[in-house]
């Protein structure tokens, strides 16, 4: 199993960057913490800092399903936990009047057939609880502070005990408890008691020695020389206060387009016409370019 290969945070870190990712070692210790506890992993930090990706890259080494739950404002048990197919219900009743099953096997059997398993949706809570089978699953909540107050109690409690009753069929048990990955961008504070809940770690964006790590690991195509500049643009552009600072893999996909491009240098016609792998809004495009976009790029280009 992949925690017995498990001893300290330098092998988490070396399965992750086995897997393509890179983390620093505070990153590394939470997971290896985490794992090792049983507990469920908190990241929060700014979008694009490669929080989801630390879920994603689990799944891939621990080799069990990952299981997304996308959090937005009004998420309920339905979206998240299970609910009834009532298509299929509607279609197995009136399979059962065409037959003339309906009245011969009566009202209370043929209720008790619609709430079988077999028409019980699970969304990604349940289906991380049910799951027995091989590796544990990895439950990724994403984005928790777009959820509702009351949907948050919710899942405190269903972290709390890897439990869900389905009142109709009865009570779902963890056998092993999913490796959980929790992210927040912070719109919002997190209620302290799904903080206490969880290991928790902030995630920053790396510097630009690790940015370029990050880059030649993610896009190996893309020369060290082109990668270090811009990562370099990158942590310049985040310090000028931009609606939107681009994140980890925007900054790849700028190194990438650059490179297809056929550059190994910055070059200011070609920064500013690639800028929207960067940058998502106008705004903050318009921003770059006003702030002596040619000076920032000839000096980090050496010229």
């Amino acid at each position: 199993m992949f925690d017995d290969e498990v001893s300290g945070p330098d092998d988490i870190a070396a399965a992750l960057r086995a897997h393509r990712y890179l983390p620093d070692d505070g990153l590394a210790t939470a997971v290896f913490l985490a794992l090792r506890l049983n507990r469920p992993l908190l990241l929060e930090g700014e979008p694009g800092v490669g929080k989801t990706e630390v879920a994603n890259v689990l799944a891939e080494w621990i080799g069990g399903p990952l299981l997304r739950l996308q959090c937005y404002e009004g998420i309920d048990v339905g979206q998240a936990v299970y609910e009834w197919d009532y298509a299929r219900q509607l279609l197995h009743l009136r399979t059962a009047e065409a037959t003339g099953r309906a009245g011969t096997d009566g009202d209370r059997a043929l209720e008790d057939e619609l709430y079988d398993e077999r028409f019980l949706v699970r969304r990604p809570l349940l289906q991380a609880i049910a799951h027995n089978d091989g590796p544990p699953p990895v439950l990724l909540i994403d984005e928790v502070d777009r959820a509702d107050d009351e949907f948050e109690a919710f899942l405190l409690e269903i972290l709390s005990d890897y439990s869900v009753t389905v009142p109709e069929i009865g009570t779902f048990r963890a056998a092993r408890p999913p490796v959980v990955v929790v992210t927040s961008n912070r719109t919002r504070d997190v209620h302290d008691a799904l903080k206490r809940r969880c290991l928790y770690h902030w995630v920053e964006h790396p510097d630009a020695d690790r940015e370029v790590e990050i880059i030649r690991l993610r896009a190996p195509e893309v020369s060290e020389r082109l990668a270090r500049q811009v990562a370099g643009a990158a942590v310049s552009m985040r310090s000028l206060g931009l609606y939107k600072p681009p994140g980890v893999s925007e900054t790849i996909d700028w190194a990438r387009a650059l490179t297809l491009m056929g550059d190994d240098d910055l070059v200011p016609a070609q920064v500013e016409a690639t800028l929207g792998t960067l940058l998502k809004y106008r705004e903050d495009i318009e921003r770059v370019i006003e702030h002596d976009l040619s000076s920032m790029v000839r000096s980090l280009a050496g010229g």
